[in-house]
């Protein structure tokens, strides 16, 4: 609750920090399922790295949002801009995830000598980008709105239905 007020001070705004936070459900899903998968009891090595992944879940989601906004203060639609704010950010989430995933393989695997202590930890931290950050661009994107939409805008920012219509516009700005 902290910091979604933390958020909504530096927002502005009610809506945004409340978009930002549907991370956090996908990121702990995650950890659950890796720990259960692997057998790892939860213990203070899986919290901590259960607050690793809820840190980078919050900051991909804060860095999707911003770009969305600043697509909706350029003029574009809320389609629009939270799709080319998904396209934009894809690649850097998918290099942070993947960063985490491969630093924390071996500790993870529990190697060496006393590796079995910080093991819950790293399969917490595997577990948390894997089930939140390959539905990052979408999921969250789509929920992006303008405060105040036009009527002949769609108001729900159902992705399938208008991303007919916001496709040439991402389209010609990236390959221009």
């Amino acid at each position: 609750m902290l910091i979604y007020l933390v958020i909504v001070v530096n927002f502005q705004s009610w809506i945004d920090p409340f978009i930002i936070i549907t991370a956090l459900p996908g990121a702990l899903a995650g950890i659950i399922w890796m720990l259960f998968t692997t057998g790892t009891t939860l213990s203070v090595p899986a919290l901590t790295g259960a607050i690793m992944c809820m840190g980078i879940a919050t900051a991909n989601s804060i860095l999707l949002v911003s770009f969305a906004r600043e697509g909706l203060e350029n003029g574009l639609d809320a389609t629009a801009a939270a799709l080319e704010a998904g396209f934009t950010r894809f690649r850097p989430v998918l290099m942070t995830a993947l960063a985490m995933i491969i630093g924390m393989v071996p500790m993870a695997l529990a190697l060496g000598e006393g590796g079995e202590q910080n093991a819950p930890l790293g399969r917490a931290v595997i577990g948390g980008p894997h089930r939140c950050d390959h539905r990052h661009a979408v999921l969250r994107s789509n929920r992006v709105q303008r405060p105040s939409p036009q009527p002949s805008e769609p108001r729900t920012g159902d992705l399938w239905r208008v991303v007919g219509r916001a496709e040439p516009v991402i389209r010609e700005k990236h390959l221009a």
